[in-house]
């Protein structure tokens, strides 16, 4: 499921560059809520739960001191908010379609588009990628992913430019998007 989750962010990153969109802010209503899923910690074998709002993001940048870090302080510092619940189950069927559906209802209309859906039949994983556009402007991203024994929903609030995101990988709760494999790598062994 990691490679099609990958696979589907690289297309919303190809979508997005080929689009020329504008990313601004102004990204208040991309806030999704998603307190009603935390009843499923309880089912879960491993939990995650980042609710980072702007202040509490502008705190977190502080401990970005390296040089190498200036630019994810740089993306911070637009971000409105970064909320993530990720739950890995022992067993299938631990969550249910209510508990995506009570996210998904959520991205119909007000300014969501489904930029990137995939599925698979044969693992019946799913995985959809949403933006929140106002015109050409883009002010938050949701993606939901969902196998038979892990559900996540990552929303970033705020501009969101999908090649910058790569640098927050592994950091407040975003995971590796893989968009960084899409560069070709250099031969070091080259003159």
């Amino acid at each position: 499921m990691k490679t099609l989750f990958q696979t589907s962010l690289k297309l919303a990153a190809v979508l997005l560059l080929l689009g020329g969109a504008v990313i601004t802010t102004h990204a208040q209503g991309a806030r999704l809520q998603l307190d009603q899923l935390d009843s499923l910690a309880n089912k879960a074998s491993e939990t995650v739960d980042v609710k980072l709002d702007e202040r509490l993001m502008q705190t977190a940048a502080k401990i970005f001191t390296d040089k190498d870090d200036a630019e994810i302080k740089e993306i911070l510092k637009g971000l409105k908010g970064i909320y993530v619940k990720s739950f890995e189950f022992e067993k299938a069927g631990e969550y249910s379609p209510a508990d995506v559906e009570s996210v998904m209802s959520q991205l119909r209309g007000s300014g969501w588009s489904k930029i990137v859906g995939v599925k698979s039949k044969k693992d019946s994983d799913n995985v959809e990628v949403y933006l929140m556009t106002q015109g050409d402007l883009i002010q938050g991203l949701a993606v939901i992913s969902a196998e038979p024994k892990e559900f996540t929903v990552v929303n970033i609030v705020g501009p969101v430019n999908l090649e910058k995101l790569t640098k927050l990988a592994g950091q407040f709760g975003v995971p590796n998007l893989g968009l960084d494999q899409a560069k070709p790598k250099k031969d070091k062994s080259a003159p």
